[in-house]
């Protein structure tokens, strides 16, 4: 996190991350980006179960993607939470421009370390400003605050929070980020059981 600039700093207060449930794009490895793609089947029951996992954590905010996959995701949870949810349209995915419903391939890892950026889509390095900037708004409203938002944004945290970006974060999964210790220079990530 060294080489962070300010306004790439995540402001080290703990939250809970949620990648939406799974897609069929998801279950065929397709980046999904700003395609509209509903959840299916398996990504339904997969929020339905974050969303038991969430319940006696105390939330107090949920802030979500305005993305549908994730919006249907945070409705799932603040429902079984008792929580309204609130919408940042800067949670929203990556745009991947024309390799939107490409496989993830070498393509992606390119992107990632800002080696290119496919025609159209927003680099790596936008993604990550604009990230930790609707993190940190997040995180100025009543804690603990819950984020729903998708895997490629959570990349870009990943890259603040000093730990390898280009690690795939699993659907509906809830995860407990604690900013790094005085002595750590990386967040830790802890799933919830």
């Amino acid at each position: 996190m060294s080489n962070a600039t300010t306004a790439e700093t995540l402001r080290p207060l703990a939250f809970w991350f949620l990648r939406h449930g799974e897609t069929d794009w998801n279950a065929h490895n397709l980046s999904q980006g700003a395609v509209e793609v509903p959840l299916n089947a398996n990504g339904l029951a997969q929020a339905h179960r974050a969303a038991a996992l969430l319940r006696g954590r105390g939330i107090a905010t949920l802030i979500s993607s305005t993305v549908g996959r994730a919006q249907v995701t945070a409705e799932i949870v603040g429902q079984a939470l008792g929580l309204p949810v609130a919408f940042d349209p800067e949670l929203r995915e990556a745009s991947y421009g024309d390799r939107e419903g490409q496989p993830m391939s070498e393509w992606f890892q390119e992107w990632v370390d800002g080696v290119s950026t496919p025609e159209g889509g927003e680099p790596f390095a936008a993604l990550r400003a604009r990230a930790v900037a609707a993190i940190n708004r997040a995180l100025a409203r009543p804690a603990p605050v819950l984020i729903v938002s998708h895997g490629g944004l959570f990349r870009a945290v990943r890259a603040a929070m000093g730990l390898p970006p280009n690690v795939r974060t699993p659907n509906a999964t809830p995860l407990w980020c604690e900013p790094p210790a005085p002595d750590a220079a990386a967040w830790t990530l802890n799933p919830a059981t």
